[in-house]
């Protein structure tokens, strides 16, 4: 993916290209980091298995491994290493461990890109609006996997069915679909001939149980903001500590990085920083707690998104609430 999605005025030509430069050594630091610390919790958790303390080691080691999915969104950028195979070869590694292929990540995330939040034509808005239970659902990880699998089957038939494909890639979609069903069933029966839970023990139980951790990442970037073509108001940043951004390779600089995605993790910050000093103010901007409980607040009652004004946001923070005197959008 190496479209720059640009915004004219909102930084100087000179230190976009700047921001821009790749570099394979803050690729492999922030890899190995991740990767090491996933390998370190892994080990902890086969030393502490049967104790009480293996369960916090259980929460983390899920949680890295949940969040590799923001090293797999980078990935698909081909941002973080400036040698192009490495984002390929770890992109497939990460999409493999995530149940996400990342040929389909790619292309679904490019549509993603190309028509952020706009109904019908974002490749990560085809659902039906939430309601506060098909909102739980997803979060909590019961549709969400559901989804990721039953798609992963169906792609592997050859029944692909995402109008943001092109036809000249549904071939490589099925294939790779294909290719993940092979290894994940060479797993399966080599776990069933060792008498192994090593596989779900260290990878699959973990990932599945603490994958709600990363979806609060997953559904504070754009939910509750406006379905138009502005990216300074369609989509959110995330105000969070320093270790949460180095396990979400700094996605939560999310208006940043759909400012300009061709801008590598590691410059994110910076950008950020120069958006807001360029245009004066701050993007939509929240805390991962403050925006779950003003969602459900807003489901609550039997309302669901269709309630709201599509072009407004309604899902803001208190700040943002006290700045601008008022309140965020009313149902309709």
């Amino acid at each position: 993916m190496q479209e720059t999605f640009a915004r004219k005025g909102l930084v100087d030509p000179n230190v976009l290209r700047e921001l821009n430069r790749k570099s394979d050594l803050r690729g492999w630091m922030q890899m190995i980091s991740h990767f090491g610390s996933i390998f370190v919790t892994a080990y902890l958790l086969h030393l502490m298995w049967g104790t009480w303390w293996a369960v916090p080691v259980f929460m983390l080691h899920g949680a890295l491994i949940a969040f590799l999915y923001a090293a797999q969104h980078e990935l698909s950028h081909a941002t973080p290493f400036k040698t192009r195979w490495l984002n390929e070869m770890f992109g497939r590694i990460i999409g493999f461990i995530q149940f996400f292929p990342r040929d389909f990540d790619q292309v679904q995330h490019f549509a993603h890109h190309r028509h952020t939040q706009m109904w019908e034509e974002d490749g990560e808005l085809q659902r039906e609006p939430y309601d506060m239970k098909s909102y739980l659902l997803w979060v909590l990880g019961p549709t969400y996997w559901w989804s990721r699998v039953t798609r992963l089957v169906r792609l592997a038939r050859g029944n692909v069915v995402e109008r943001y494909v092109r036809e000249d890639e549904k071939p490589k979609l099925v294939k790779e679909a294909k290719i993940h069903l092979a290894l994940y069933g060479v797993i399966a029966a080599s776990s069933v001939f060792f008498a192994s839970w090593a596989a779900v023990v260290y990878w699959i139980a973990p990932l599945v149980i603490m994958k709600p951790v990363q979806q609060l990442q997953n559904t504070i970037e754009h939910l509750g903001l406006g379905h138009h073509d502005n990216i300074l108001e369609n989509t959110r940043t995330v105000d969070t500590i320093a270790p949460l951004r180095w396990m979400a390779w700094n996605m939560q600089f999310h208006t940043a990085h759909h400012t300009f995605p061709s801008v590598p993790f590691h410059q994110l910050k910076k950008l950020h920083s120069e958006i807001v000093t360029r245009t004066g103010k701050h993007p939509h901007t929240m805390g991962y707690l403050e925006f779950q409980m003003e969602v459900l607040k807003r489901f609550s009652g039997g309302k669901s998104e269709s309630d709201y004004p599509e072009k407004d946001a309604w899902v803001v923070s208190a700040r943002e609430k006290r700045s601008t005197g008022g309140a965020a959008a009313p149902a309709e």
